[in-house]
């Protein structure tokens, strides 16, 4: 076994990424306060083709120093868009027959391996604050909430863990 070198990866340019046919999938960031966690999700969105990330409430927005520490450039890859309001964002996604799926602890939320998405579905998952989490009003809009089945003593994990395993389940699920 050798490890691939970079070159060896047949990895896109920015310009050809840009366009690539991305994934039936959008993140909206509902008041993430970590500017570390939002170039994560720029940097997972990035490696899973992504199609848009909505920036709602008080996350932060590139260009950003910390931001950019953790993105490696995805910013320039990943289409974004900052909205005041998470239900904005939600609204207009429902309008056009998006799939609105929180990514919390709720009643009656649906655990994460008993998700089955449709390969022609459009999902848009939402990832909360580090504290507070998905915020209620954004779960009532939601279609149906999500949650990563947990066994130790802590009540979630890391944001940017966190998407990382929503998006690899969705595009293990689509791709199979």
């Amino acid at each position: 076994m050798r490890k691939l070198k970079n070159e060896e990866l047949n990895r896109h340019s920015v310009e050809e990424y840009k366009d690539v046919k991305k994934n039936d999938v959008i993140l909206i960031l509902d008041n993430v306060r970590s500017l570390n966690n939002v170039g994560s999700a720029f940097r997972t969105s990035d490696a899973f083709n992504v199609k848009k990330i909505y920036l709602c409430g008080i996350t932060g927005q590139p260009p950003h120093r910390d931001i950019n520490k953790t993105a490696l450039g995805a910013t320039e890859t990943v289409e974004w868009e900052h909205v005041e309001n998470t239900l904005e964002a939600i609204k207009s996604l429902k309008k056009d027959n998006w799939e609105i799926l929180a990514v919390e602890q709720a009643e009656d939320s649906l655990m994460l391996n008993k998700f089955h998405p449709k390969t022609e579905g459009k999902y848009a998952f939402i990832f909360g604050n580090e504290v507070f989490g998905v915020e209620q009003e954004a779960i009532s809009a939601s279609d149906q909430c999500l949650e990563i089945p947990q066994f130790g003593t802590k009540h979630s994990l890391n944001i940017s863990v966190t998407i990382g395993v929503v998006l690899w389940h969705y595009i293990s699920k689509i791709t199979s």
